[in-house]
Parts: structure tokens; sequence; C-alpha cells
């Protein structure tokens, strides 16, 4: 896997990460014959994708969602489900018959000595020398648990979004989800169907809800056609939308958000989509609570009757106190819980600090400054691809992103 070829020319382009954006950017420089190797640190493509919740269908349709050079096959229906899109990424793969390096993990990037690349340091101290790199970690690279006050008290099971799978293990047992998202929202509901006997949702920022299809009228689409219409307008045409197609949830703990649909993911906030949640929130299934504050040992709730919890645990709420003895969850509003299992859908981070934190190519929040087919001024030839939550569909933007990068890279070697 070594290559020290002086000769810019030949020197391949590394990829990093086979995932769908990985192997779309590897086709895509194939394309405009340029030789690309997928470095992956997994042993197989698609790793991420199959770490998710086996529920999980793509909130995208088929025909939005295939990348360059391979549609996806009619038989996955128009939503297609997470294990399908796992086979359509190891069938990707092999039908453009991308050479991909699995079991490796690339740890730094370096400009080489000469000026002239790049030099990857990797795992059983390979040293791989590219023309340029392209990074595709991926947007849920390593899962994010708040350190919460008093978290380790908690006796019950708490885990990441990112190791739950399905609700069976969950039947009978209450269980709060942190976190609104897509994610969060998915799990909630996925509880309820498995026969989770209390599933409560902890929310801090009330999220956008958008139904997935209208009249056989994907959200995807209308994404597509607004997503480069000014910000604020497009936050001024969502809010009469929402009030058309989305019920009011305010009664039950979801008012609709003050802040702009597209005005929020420009801050990284996806609009969750419909899988079931308005119904079991407004039939009581799914009970909205305030955010996770803190956690608190059992012996700290004196249950003395103060004014922090007594009242409202004589307002008739049974949920205040919880009835149980167990340590406690300490939630926005003061009151405190007790359940069993607690699922952290809280989200990930792009862990991109120890590969290139010390080029100057990332912002304040951890991302790179520039994206797809942009290099940062300072590290020419290095790219960055499926570090941005775009309206209108993640794998569509990805494709999109490859044929540029390569474009680019060509227009460079």
């Amino acid at each position: 896997m070594e290559d020290s070829s002086p000769n810019l020319a030949d020197r391949p382009v590394y990829v990093i990460g086979g995932g769908p954006g990985g192997l779309a950017a590897a086709y895509a420089l194939r394309a405009q014959g340029i030789r690309a190797v997928v470095v992956e640190k997994a042993d197989e493509v698609g790793a991420s994708w199959r770490r998710h919740y086996d529920r999980l269908h793509l909130h995208t349709t088929r025909r939005l969602s295939a990348l360059p050079g391979l549609p996806m096959p009619r038989r996955f229906g128009r939503w297609a489900a997470r294990a399908d899109v796992v086979r359509y990424l190891e069938k990707y793969a092999e039908v453009h018959e991308l050479e991909i390096v699995t079991g490796v993990e690339v740890s730094r990037i370096d400009r080489t000595p000469d000026g002239t690349g790049w030099l990857l340091h990797a795992s059983g101290g390979r040293e791989l020398t590219g023309s340029a790199v392209v990074v595709a970690t991926g947007y849920n690279h390593t899962p994010l648990l708040p350190d919460w006050p008093g978290r380790d008290t908690f006796t019950g099971e708490l885990a990441h979004a990112s190791v739950y799978r399905n609700g069976e293990p969950y039947a009978g047992r209450d269980v709060l989800v942190v976190g609104a998202g897509n994610t969060g929202a998915e799990i909630a509901v996925d509880l309820v169907e498995n026969g989770a006997s209390r599933v409560r949702l902890a929310v801090r920022t009330a999220p956008h809800i958008v139904r997935r299809s209208t009249a056989g009228w994907a959200a995807q689409y209308t994404a597509v056609l607004i997503r480069r219409l000014p910000v604020p307008l497009v936050d001024r045409l969502a809010r009469p939308m929402a009030k058309l197609s989305v019920p009011d949830l305010s009664a039950h703990g979801l008012p609709r958000p003050e802040t702009g649909l597209y005005s929020r993911v420009k801050e990284g906030a996806i609009p969750v989509q419909d899988v079931g949640l308005i119904d079991a929130v407004r039939k009581g299934r799914v009970e909205v609570v305030a955010a996770v504050e803190s956690f608190e040992a059992a012996d700290e709730d004196s249950g003395d009757g103060s004014a922090a919890d007594g009242d409202k645990a004589a307002s008739g709420d049974g949920d205040k106190a919880d009835g149980k003895t167990g340590s406690k969850v300490v939630l926005a509003d003061g009151s405190r819980i007790s359940p069993d299992s607690i699922v952290a859908a809280t989200g990930y981070v792009r862990a991109l600090e120890g590969l290139v934190g010390h080029l100057g190519v990332l912002d304040e929040r951890g991302r790179p400054v520039a994206h797809g087919a942009r290099t940062p001024k300072n590290a020419p030839g290095l790219y960055f691809t499926g570090f941005t939550t775009p309206i209108s569909g993640t794998l569509r933007e990805l494709g999109i992103d490859a044929e540029k990068i390569a474009k680019a890279v060509r227009k460079k070697v």
C-alpha cells in the first residue's frame, strides 16, 4: 500500500471512508480516468449503515437517493430499507470494481515533505502518498453522549441510539428517549410498537415536523425545488404549509417552532419526517417531556414535599414523582422521573480534529471550512464530502458532490 513515486500524476487519490460519499467519490474519479483508492477502517463498506436501527428507511425517494452510475432497484420500494441500502452499497462497489482497502484506519493527514501531495498515516505503520485526498468519514462518525451531571448515578440502562437495534428488548419497560431529531422520533415510535410500557421523549427545542409524503408528493421534491431560494423566503413559505399539513401539538408539549424551518436547516437541524410520531403523540402513546438536565441518586431525592418536587407531585401528575424509588432523571422544568431505560438520540460529532485539525481546515465547531469541489485555501487537493445536512437529501447531494470533486481533481492532475 506504499506509494513513494514523486510523479504527481502517478499517485492515486485516496478516499477516506467506505460509506456512500466515499464510494460515490471513488466511482466519479474513476469515471474521470483517475485512480482512486478507498481506505475504510471497518471490514466492510457501508459500516455506519450496518449499525443503524432495524426499522430505518430512507426519508428520501429511491430514485433521488441512488449514487452516480447505478440506480437503486425498483424492488426496494419508494423508501428503501436500511438493509437494502447496505446491499446497494455492496453492489455499487462490486459493479464499479472500486479499489477498496478495508481494515485500515487513517489517523492523520499531512502535506508531503516536497509539498506536491498528501501523506496519510494509517494503522500498521503505513504511510500512503496521494496526489489528493477526499475525506468522507461521515457526518455520523462518533456517538455523542452528553456528560450530564450525576450521569454515573443512574441505575437503569443508559445507551446511545447508535447501539439501538429494535424495541424488542424494551418490551414492558418504561423508556425515556432523549432527543427529538429523526432518530429519536423514530425510535420512540418503534418502542411503542414493540410494547414498551411507557415511552417519553425529552425535547429541548421543538423540531419542525413534516410529512414524508403528501398526496404522493414527497417532501424531498419540494426540498430540491427550494434549496437555493433565500432562507427568509423559504421560512415564510414553510409556515402556512406546516399549518395545513401538520396538526398543532402544543397541547401535547410540542409547540410549533419559533425559528423558521430553513433557518434551522442552515444551523444543521433537519426537519423530522413523520413516520408515526404525530399520531403517537396525539394519542398519548409517546409523552413529550422537558429536556434532561442532570441525574441524581435515589438517596438525594428527599421526598420532603419541597416546591421543586412535591408541588408537582401534588398536582395530580403521577409522572412528577414517578412512584419509584430508583435514581432520578432531573428535567429542565424541575420534574424528576425514574425510567427503567434511557436511549440517548443525542447525535454525533465529526471527530475530524485528530485527522486534519492541525491543518487549519476546520471551523470553531469542528466542521470543514470548505466542502465539495472547493478546497481550503491553505490545503489545495484536500476535499471533504458528507459533512453537511442538505435539506434536499444527503445521498442525492453526495452524488452531486462526488462528480464535482472528480472534475476539480481532473483539472489539477
